[in-house]
């Protein structure tokens, strides 16, 4: 997940709130956490450590999801939206309309 810093702050605090049993989730989402600066042409770097983690190789998908933003290795994104798409709509889906 990619935050801008204002996000980042309210989901930090989120997590950083989470009960004890959420210890180790505390420690992925905040211990795996760095500051990026955007270079002179608005690219940022993903750090080696961070793009194994994700398992990111060569190409990648970059989705808006509101107030943050998703960088995902692109087949592992194809094959998880397969699986979505081919699965049962989740009920809170199903009265939703556009």
């Amino acid at each position: 997940m990619v935050f801008p810093r204002p996000e980042w702050e309210k989901f930090r605090e989120r997590v950083a709130n989470l009960p004890m049993s959420a210890q180790w989730w505390k420690r992925v989402f905040l211990g795996n956490a760095m500051d990026v600066e955007m270079d002179g042409t608005g690219r940022v770097l993903v750090s080696p450590e961070l793009r194994e983690g994700a398992h990111i190789t060569r190409e990648t998908v970059l989705l808006g999801m509101g107030s943050y933003l998703e960088l995902w290795d692109k087949a592992t994104y194809d094959e998880q939206e397969a699986k979505a798409v081919q699965g049962e709509m989740p009920d809170v889906l199903k009265d939703f309309s556009f």
